[in-house]
């Protein structure tokens, strides 16, 4: 590998990790929102959204000028296409991010709706992931990557087990359909984060092994695996 490979490929690790730190601390925040009903929050998360956009943007335009530049071969072919891959999982993190927390700013005309308990689980579960992708792509750590992808089928499990509590809230009270839809919009982008989280930990496997695992592993292998 040439010095100029090796500084710029440093270049592009060093700026997806700060792009992926910013789409992190978007999701948290909208999170916060969404179950501790900061509706504070909601405006500050919307800003962030447009330097995550701007990171996007950037760590794109340096892939491309690595690949013309250097016409990388091998790992170093996977490991820039890896980047570029994860660079617009993380821009659609990030406007997930944003839904969740237009959905908070919704159930400010709701305050006294049971926001279902599971919701926080799940979404932290959602958050989990993310971080363990992230982490797994620092390492280089294939283990950790699978364990990534066997996460995901258990919030899907917590996404149904909330629609099934929201579908019994409104067969009661039909005066909660609205704030039950906010919240159930809000679910689905939860579970939304995690399959790109999940798709996150695919590539990472690619780039390290060469090993397309996409669509590999059905929801019950995963649970097994």
């Amino acid at each position: 590998m040439s010095l100029h490979l090796r500084r710029d490929l440093e270049n592009l690790n060093r700026q997806v990790l700060v792009h992926a730190g910013r789409v992190e601390q978007l999701v948290d925040e909208a999170v916060e929102a969404l179950c501790d009903r900061r509706y504070d929050l909601v405006q500050q998360i919307l800003s962030e959204d447009d330097v995550v956009d701007r990171d996007e943007v950037r760590l794109e335009e340096d892939c491309l000028k690595a690949l013309a530049l250097h016409q990388p071969v091998a790992s170093d072919l996977r490991r820039i296409t890896t980047i570029l891959k994860i660079n617009v999982d993380l821009e659609g993190i990030a406007d997930l991010g944003c839904n969740i927390a237009e959905r908070a700013a919704c159930l400010q005309a709701f305050p006294y709706f049971p926001t279902p308990d599971e919701l926080a689980t799940m979404a932290e579960n959602a958050c989990l992931m993310l971080r363990l992708g992230l982490d797994a792509f620092v390492k280089s750590d294939t283990a950790q990557a699978l364990s990534v992808i066997r996460m995901e089928s258990r919030v899907d499990d917590q996404n149904r087990d909330i629609i099934r509590e929201l579908s019994t809230l409104i067969t009661r009270d039909t005066n909660l359909v609205e704030p039950a839809l906010h919240v159930f919009s809000a679910a689905q982008n939860i579970e939304q984060i995690s399959d790109l989280a999940e798709n996150i930990a695919e590539e990472i496997i690619y780039m390290i092994d060469g090993e397309i695992v996409r669509h590999k592993f059905s929801a019950s292998q995963k649970a097994k695996t």
